[in-house]
C-alpha cells in the first residue's frame, strides 16, 4: 500500500447547526424561564394559580429540550471521503454511528424529491444506499451534489485524459 492509494481526492464535512455558544444557550434558557415565570405569576395574581404549575413544567421542559439538542448537535457530524480505493460515508448522530463504504467507480449519486420535503441526496451502489448531506440546507446540499458529482466524474476519467487538462 503506497501513499498515493490513500490520497484523499475529495472530502466534505458537515454538522448540525449549533450557532450559540455556551453562554448564549444559558442566556436563552434564562430568558425562557423568566418569561414562563412572569406569565405564571401574572395568572397567579389574577387567581388562576394552576397556570403557575403548568408554566413551570412547560418552562423546564423547553429548557431541557434546548440542552438535549445542544448536546446532540455537539456530538453529531458527517464525513464523505473519496480516495483511490473507496468512497466512505461516516455519520455520527448522537451516540449512533453509521458507516458505509462504496466502490467509487460504480457508486452513483441520486437526488430524490418528495412532495412537501426538501430534496435528499443518496449514494447508491447495487442494493446499498446511504443518505448524504443530512445536516445541510437546500443551497448547501446543491453545492455538495455538484462538488461530489464533479469529484466522481474526475475519478472515473482515465489518467491520460486528466493529464491532458
Amino acid at each position: 500500500m503506497d501513499a498515493r492509494e490513500d490520497a484523499v481526492l475529495f472530502e466534505a464535512r458537515s454538522a448540525p447547526l449549533h450557532a450559540l455558544s455556551e453562554n448564549g444557550v444559558l442566556w436563552v434558557a434564562g430568558l425562557l424561564l423568566a418569561g414562563f415565570t412572569f406569565t405564571g405569576l401574572v395568572f397567579t395574581l389574577m387567581g388562576a394559580w394552576p397556570v403557575l404549575a403548568f408554566a413551570g413544567i412547560e418552562g423546564i421542559g423547553v429548557v431541557a429540550l434546548l440542552f438535549l439538542y445542544r448536546r446532540h448537535a455537539r456530538t453529531s457530524g458527517e464525513v464523505i471521503r473519496l480516495t483511490e480505493r473507496e468512497l466512505l460515508v461516516r455519520r455520527r448522530e448522537g451516540g449512533r454511528v453509521f458507516e458505509a463504504s462504496f466502490e467509487p467507480f460504480w457508486a452513483r449519486l441520486e437526488k430524490r424529491e418528495e412532495a412537501g420535503r426538501l430534496p435528499r441526496l443518496f449514494l447508491v451502489h447495487r442494493s446499498r444506499e446511504a443518505e448524504v448531506g443530512c445536516y445541510l440546507a437546500a443551497e448547501e446540499r446543491d453545492s455538495l451534489e455538484a462538488a461530489l458529482r464533479d469529484a466522481l466524474r474526475r475519478y472515473r476519467e482515465p489518467a491520460w485524459l486528466r493529464a491532458a487538462e
